[in-house]
C-alpha cells in the first residue's frame, strides 16, 4: 500500500478517550448527538436485533432522550430507519444518511454462497427478487408472509421453494437475499402489526458506490480511528482485499493518512484528524448488548483486558454480554430484568469499586432508568445468566 510518511504516534489511551468523547460516552455529548438520530450517526448505527438494547445505546449517548423518543424518531418523525446494516444485521440508521449507507453496503463484494447448491440463487434470480421486493413494498407495509406471496407471484414458484433451514422449519428460497434488499435500499422495517414485523420500501436512491464507500470509511475512521483496513473489513463483514484497495485509493487521493497506533502498528485516520486527548478516559459507563462501541473498538484485547476477555467475550465475540466500562475499558458485566416499571439491575465488577466509582455506577443506573422509563434497583453481585440472556 502506498503510504505517506508517518509523523504521528497515537496511544491506546488517547484513541480510546477520543472514541468515547465522539460518541457522547465521556460525559459531554459531541455536536449533533443531542438527538436520537445524532447519537446513532455518531456511533455509525445502533445494533437493533433487540430493539430495547438499541434504545438504551441511543439514550445513554444523548442527554434527555428516552426509549419513547427513540421510537418516535423511528416510527413518527422518521429521522431513524430500522434496516439491515453492517454485517447484514438489523440496525438503526439515520434516515438522512440512508443513501450513503445503501450505496456503500450494496458496493461491498459478496462472498461465495453459504447455502447448499440446491438452495442457491443465480445472479439473475437475485436481481429479480430484489426488484420484486422493492415493487411489492412501494406504498405498502407487508408482513413477511404477505411479502413472500408477492415475491413468488412476481418472480415464479422457484422463489418459494422451501430450501432454507430456519428456526423450526424451512424458509422459501428468496429469503436468503432479504438483507440484500435492505442494502440496496428496496426494503426497511415498518411499525409492527401486533407482534408481527412489517416491511416497506423507504424510497431511497443509493449514492454511487465509490462515493458512498469513501464517505463510510471517513465516517468510520472519525468514530473508531485509528484503524486498519482489516479492522474496517471485519466491522463491515467485507473482503479484506477489497478494503485494502479502498484504503489505498483514499490514501493516494489524500483523504486519509497513516499514523503509528499502539498495539496495531500502521493504522489510518482521516487526513488532518490527528489530535487526540493527552489524558486517558475516566468514569463509569454501562453499555447494553451489541453496543457499537464494544463491537467496533480495536484492538479488542486492549478494550477487554485480562479477566474481561474471559468473562465478557463469548468465544471471542463482543456484544453477547452488556458490559461495565471503568476508565474506558471493560471491567465487568451486568444484566437487567424488567417487571412493570421496576428494573432490577445486577452489576458484576471484575474488581472492587472505590466509593467514587460506586457513586458513578449508581448514577449510571439512574440514567438507565430514565432512558428506559422505569425505576431501577441496583444490586452489585454475580450475574448468573449467560450471554444474550
Amino acid at each position: 500500500m502506498t503510504t505517506r510518511a508517518r509523523s504521528t504516534t497515537v496511544t491506546w489511551s488517547g484513541a480510546n478517550a477520543r472514541r468515547l468523547d465522539r460518541q457522547g460516552l465521556s460525559g459531554s455529548s459531541p455536536s449533533g448527538a443531542r438527538t436520537a438520530a445524532g447519537a446513532v450517526a455518531a456511533m455509525l448505527g445502533a445494533h437493533a436485533q433487540v430493539l430495547s438494547a438499541a434504545e438504551l445505546s441511543v439514550g445513554l449517548r444523548a442527554p434527555g432522550v428516552t426509549r419513547t423518543d427513540v421510537r418516535a424518531a423511528l416510527w413518527t418523525d422518521r429521522t431513524l430507519v430500522k434496516t439491515f446494516g453492517p454485517r447484514g444485521t438489523v440496525h438503526l440508521l439515520p434516515a438522512e444518511e440512508l443513501p450513503m449507507w445503501t450505496g456503500a453496503l450494496s458496493a461491498v463484494p459478496s462472498g461465495s454462497s453459504p447455502f447448499p447448491k440446491g438452495a442457491r440463487m443465480t445472479p439473475e434470480q437475485v436481481e429479480a427478487v430484489v426488484a420484486a421486493v422493492g415493487d411489492a413494498l412501494t406504498g405498502a407495509e407487508l408482513t413477511i408472509d404477505e411479502l413472500s406471496d408477492e415475491v413468488v407471484g412476481r418472480t415464479g414458484p422457484w422463489a418459494g421453494d422451501l430450501v432454507m433451514p430456519a428456526f423450526q422449519g424451512m424458509w422459501p428460497r428468496w429469503r436468503q437475499v432479504l438483507h440484500l434488499a435492505g442494502h440496496r435500499g428496496a426494503l426497511c422495517y415498518a411499525p409492527n402489526r401486533g407482534r408481527k414485523a412489517t416491511y416497506t420500501n423507504p424510497g431511497t436512491v443509493p449514492v454511487p458506490g465509490p462515493e458512498a464507500t469513501a464517505a463510510l470509511v471517513r465516517r468510520y475512521l472519525r468514530a473508531y480511528g485509528p484503524a486498519t483496513p482489516a479492522q474496517f473489513a471485519q466491522w463491515l463483514a467485507a473482503p479484506r482485499g477489497w478494503a485494502g484497495q479502498l484504503f489505498e485509493d483514499l490514501a493516494r487521493a489524500g483523504a486519509i493518512e497513516e499514523v503509528v497506533f499502539e498495539g496495531c502498528g500502521a493504522a489510518w485516520v482521516v487526513a488532518g484528524d490527528t489530535l487526540f486527548p493527552s489524558a486517558g478516559p475516566c468514569g463509569v459507563r454501562l453499555l447494553p448488548y451489541f453496543d457499537a462501541f464494544t463491537i467496533a473498538s480495536r484492538p479488542r484485547e486492549r478494550l477487554f483486558p485480562g479477566a474481561a476477555r474471559e468473562r465478557a467475550l463469548a468465544g471471542g465475540q463482543a456484544g453477547n454480554f452488556p458490559v461495565l466500562l471503568v476508565d474506558g475499558t471493560v471491567a465487568g458485566v451486568w444484566h437487567q430484568r424488567r417487571s412493570g416499571k421496576r428494573i432490577a439491575v445486577t452489576v458484576e465488577p471484575l474488581g472492587p469499586l472505590d466509593a467514587g466509582r460506586t457513586r458513578a455506577l449508581e448514577a449510571q443506573v439512574e440514567h438507565l432508568g430514565q432512558v428506559l422509563e422505569g425505576t431501577p434497583e441496583l444490586t452489585v453481585g454475580e450475574v448468573t445468566v449467560g450471554g444474550h440472556a
